[in-house]
């Protein structure tokens, strides 16, 4: 059975270290620990490896899901081996959660897949804290991390690439919680 790992982001050099784009960041990161080569498919850039696809939508993230409907589609991918990553406002950096379906809590890019595709894909939540005031929220996820916390970034992506590493391996996804 194939599975559909849907990394978030927004194309462009100007967002390319960004907070919103922590699943872009963990998607590059495996390309060169598994030699990925992405192509231009289904409004993003794809990959694949054995019976692994990786999708990069170039939708921008609010629209997303038309990115992973077409994919979903045409490569035949149930729901279930769908895993989206994606930065979550709610959790602190280094608080990574996977967890299947639930709220979208006002992500724009998950408002988009679920509109598309439905509610019940795994995903794994990528925390980035948030600011100290509301309305700095969308400059906030659109700039980039820290110097003082690159380091740390640099040790989320590689866990998180190591889990979908495991997952590859054992074919399971299941709710997890792990604290950097």
């Amino acid at each position: 059975m194939a599975f559909l790992i849907v990394g978030l982001g927004n194309p462009g050099k100007e967002y390319e270290k960004t907070r919103h784009n922590f699943g872009f960041m963990v998607l590059d990161h495996l390309a060169k620990k598994l030699n990925l080569n992405f192509e231009p498919k289904f409004k993003g850039l794809l990959a694949k490896y054995k019976n692994f696809y990786f999708l990069k939508p170039l939708t921008y993230m609010n629209n997303s899901g038309e990115s992973v409907k077409e994919a979903v589609k045409n490569l035949h991918i149930p729901l279930d081996n769908v895993i989206v990553l994606h930065d979550d406002l709610d959790l602190k950096l280094g608080d990574i959660r996977i967890k299947k379906g639930g709220s979208n809590a006002g992500h724009h890019g998950l408002d988009s897949i679920s509109k598309e595709v439905g509610n019940d894909y795994w995903r794994i939540r990528l925390g980035i804290g948030r600011p100290a005031k509301k309305e700095e929220v969308v400059n906030f996820v659109l700039s980039p991390f820290s110097s003082k916390e690159e380091e740390k970034v640099n040790q989320i992506v590689e866990k998180v690439a190591q889990k979908i590493i495991e997952i590859m391996e054992t074919g399971e996804v299941k709710n997890e919680r792990i604290l950097l």
